[in-house]
Protein backbone atom coordinates (compact mmCIF):
# COMPACT_ATOMS: atom_id res chain seq x y z
CA UNK A 1 0.00 0.00 0.00
CA UNK A 2 1.30 3.63 -0.80
CA UNK A 3 2.04 5.96 2.05
CA UNK A 4 2.15 9.71 1.43
CA UNK A 5 2.59 12.11 5.11
CA UNK A 6 2.20 15.80 3.92
CA UNK A 7 2.26 19.03 6.18
CA UNK A 8 1.64 22.62 5.00
CA UNK A 9 4.86 22.93 4.32
CA UNK A 10 6.72 19.72 2.64
CA UNK A 11 6.29 15.94 2.15
CA UNK A 12 7.34 13.98 4.97
CA UNK A 13 7.16 11.17 3.72
CA UNK A 14 6.67 8.65 0.52
CA UNK A 15 6.64 5.42 -0.25
CA UNK A 16 5.44 1.57 -0.52
CA UNK A 17 4.34 0.41 3.41
CA UNK A 18 2.91 -2.34 4.88
CA UNK A 19 1.03 -1.75 7.70
CA UNK A 20 0.19 2.31 9.48
CA UNK A 21 -0.58 3.03 12.81
CA UNK A 22 -2.48 6.45 13.57
CA UNK A 23 -2.78 8.22 16.95
CA UNK A 24 -6.80 8.79 15.77
CA UNK A 25 -9.37 11.34 17.67
CA UNK A 26 -10.84 8.36 19.22
CA UNK A 27 -7.85 6.09 19.96
CA UNK A 28 -4.92 4.31 17.84
CA UNK A 29 -5.98 2.68 14.50
CA UNK A 30 -3.92 0.70 12.11
CA UNK A 31 -4.27 -0.06 8.47
CA UNK A 32 -3.18 -2.51 6.28
CA UNK A 33 -3.19 -3.65 2.87
CA UNK A 34 -7.19 -3.68 1.46
CA UNK A 35 -8.50 -1.84 4.48
CA UNK A 36 -11.89 -0.71 4.12
CA UNK A 37 -12.19 3.34 2.76
CA UNK A 38 -12.14 5.42 5.57
CA UNK A 39 -11.94 9.30 6.58
CA UNK A 40 -10.54 10.37 10.04
CA UNK A 41 -9.42 13.12 12.28
CA UNK A 42 -5.86 12.73 14.09
CA UNK A 43 -4.65 14.37 17.19
CA UNK A 44 -1.04 14.84 17.97
CA UNK A 45 1.31 11.59 18.05
CA UNK A 46 2.99 9.01 16.17
CA UNK A 47 2.56 7.74 12.85
CA UNK A 48 4.19 4.35 12.73
CA UNK A 49 4.85 2.93 9.39
CA UNK A 50 6.29 -0.45 8.16
CA UNK A 51 7.82 -1.54 5.27
CA UNK A 52 9.73 -4.49 4.44
CA UNK A 53 13.01 -3.36 5.31
CA UNK A 54 12.27 -1.13 8.78
CA UNK A 55 10.11 0.77 10.61
CA UNK A 56 9.86 4.53 11.16
CA UNK A 57 7.73 6.88 12.77
CA UNK A 58 6.57 10.33 12.73
CA UNK A 59 5.14 12.85 14.94
CA UNK A 60 2.74 14.86 14.08
CA UNK A 61 0.67 17.70 15.84
CA UNK A 62 -2.63 16.32 14.16
CA UNK A 63 -4.14 16.17 10.93
CA UNK A 64 -6.54 14.10 8.50
CA UNK A 65 -6.14 10.64 7.18
CA UNK A 66 -7.82 9.67 4.10
CA UNK A 67 -7.55 5.74 3.40
CA UNK A 68 -8.64 4.61 -0.47
CA UNK A 69 -7.99 1.62 -3.16
CA UNK A 70 -4.45 1.13 -1.20
CA UNK A 71 -3.68 4.54 -1.19
CA UNK A 72 -3.05 6.35 2.62
CA UNK A 73 -2.64 10.19 2.15
CA UNK A 74 -2.19 11.89 5.70
CA UNK A 75 -2.83 15.64 5.69
CA UNK A 76 -1.00 16.64 8.72
CA UNK A 77 -1.05 20.13 10.47
CA UNK A 78 2.95 19.69 11.24
CA UNK A 79 5.75 17.63 12.41
CA UNK A 80 7.13 17.61 15.75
Amino acid sequence: MHLEIITPEKKVFEGDVTIVTFPGADGSFQVMNDHAPLVSLLKDGQVIYKSKESTQQVTITGGVVEVLKNKVIVLADGVA
